[in-house]
């Protein structure tokens, strides 16, 4: 992947933009350059079916104009192009209603993580052959291919790569600069059951920030298989309240149902099960979770947020109570509070200390969900409907792979009724937390 065109200066452009702004009238500016190269790769059939790279280069621009705002981006980085760009758009963001709470950060929050210390760049994106790629993509779909079952109808292997720079400058004098690189690969196949005519499907991807972190091809086959066996031969059991055993592979849509109502938005527009409980328990005292922007190599990991403060590891929920909320600059002014950050990075929930099939050796009866199948959550109340997939487990083992079942709850419920986190914690991922497990949850099914 080539460096970006020796003519043009991003850190220069993004100065420049401030200047300019503030030479034409506006009180504060924020200007970020950013760049990406992304490849992707899909073979099918023992051919290849897509070949595809993308380069993106442009420029995003905020403006506050007396007590207004507005942000504007162009691809056109042309000096003549973003002078335009720049007159229009102050001269347009006078003419917008008045938005006090718009501005930029107090320039004593703010600040940068050592880009060296997060290791989020990989000299390896910048020597990678585009041969290799194929081989390596040409190699997965055979293996794919060489392990599946009798019934496969289809297998289609994946490969994608990318690598991105941004250049961020403040008229209050802050600046950051950033870079990441991303590599991932990934196997889907569709099989056709003889016995019930139906077509399971079954992938499996992963994804590292560094090459030699990508997990490898066996890795891959294993989950895949797994996969494809959990769909083979499903139906409903009965209906009822299990405990539930959340797989770490999914685990982020639950996690997810909580993070809606902490973040600024629904707090300040009073739709957040939330309002009003900082401080006070929400759930078990067993459970706890963290935004931790700091991990080496974190697939969500930053040197600064989007606006520009000092990247902090946060208890979120931490033995239950609720700590802190997700505010960015601007919600948080509107409530009259300190900014925390607008946006999770690494999500964690400590590891326990034995595997899900331990903790459930001793129950008759429990479900494992290995998948969702649509489905929403309501932030005001915390009501929850979803489509599952999963298995019946008794005594820790599975005895029916389950499909057209539905949970349906509230969040604060839910995560009352915490039991304990398994120890298989995904280090592939931003959501970086074991499986969890969870008592009395409500099942509907046959």
């Amino acid at each position: 992947m080539s460096a970006v065109p020796s003519l043009i200066d991003p850190q220069k452009v993004a100065r420049d933009a401030v200047a300019l702004g503030l030479r034409l009238g506006a009180d504060e500016v924020r200007a970020s350059v950013g760049r990406a190269d992304d490849v992707q790769l899909q073979r099918r059939g023992g051919r290849l079916e897509r070949a595809q790279e993308a380069r993106t280069f442009g420029l995003s621009v905020s403006l506050f104009v007396d007590g207004r705002y507005s942000s504007h981006s162009s691809s056109d980085m042309r000096p003549e192009a973003i002078a335009a760009l720049m007159e229009r758009g102050v001269e347009s963001t006078r003419l917008l209603e008045p938005d006090p709470d718009r501005a930029l950060p107090d320039r004593a929050l703010m600040g940068g993580l050592d880009e060296a210390s997060l290791d989020l760049d990989d000299p390896a994106a910048r020597q990678r052959d585009p041969a290799r790629r194929r081989e390596e993509l040409e190699a997965l779909e055979a293996r794919a291919i060489a392990a599946a079952p009798a019934d496969l109808i289809s297998t289609t292997a994946h490969l994608w790569e990318g690598r991105s720079e941004s250049w961020m400058c403040l008229s209050n004098g802050f600046e950051a600069q950033s870079a990441r690189t991303t590599f991932g690969w990934g196997v889907e196949a569709t099989l056709k059951e003889a016995e019930t005519g139906k077509l399971p499907e079954g992938y499996a991807f992963e994804q590292a920030v560094h090459l030699s972190d990508r997990p490898s091809a066996d890795a891959l086959m294993a989950e895949l298989d797994e996969a494809l066996s959990l769909t083979r031969r499903t139906s409903a059991c009965a209906s009822g309240r299990y405990l539930m055993v959340l797989d770490a592979r999914v685990v982020g849509r639950l996690l997810g149902a909580l993070l809606g109502p902490m973040s600024g938005g629904a707090l300040h527009e009073r739709r957040s099960v939330f309002l009003g409980k900082l401080g006070e328990q929400v759930a078990s005292p067993r459970f706890s979770l963290f935004d931790d922007p700091t991990i080496p190599r974190g697939l969500g990991s930053r040197s600064t947020d989007g606006d520009g403060l000092l990247p902090v590891r946060r208890a979120l929920i931490d033995e239950g109570v609720l700590k802190t909320p997700l505010l960015d600059v601007y919600y948080a002014r509107k409530l009259g509070m300190a900014p925390t950050t607008g946006g999770v990075s690494n999500l964690v929930v400590p590891v326990g200390d034995r595997s899900w099939r331990a903790a459930t050796a001793a129950l008759p009866e429990a479900i494992r969900v290995t998948s969702f199948l649509g489905g929403n959550t309501n932030p005001a109340s915390g009501d929850f409907s979803f489509g599952i997939r999963g298995q019946l487990l008794r005594h820790g083992e599975a005895v029916q792979n389950l499909s057209e079942m539905n949970i349906t709850g509230n969040i604060l419920d839910l995560y009352a009724n915490f039991v304990e986190a398994a120890d298989d914690v995904r280090l592939n991922s931003s959501t970086r937390s074991p499986s969890l497990l969870f008592d009395g949850v409500s099942f509907s099914g046959a």
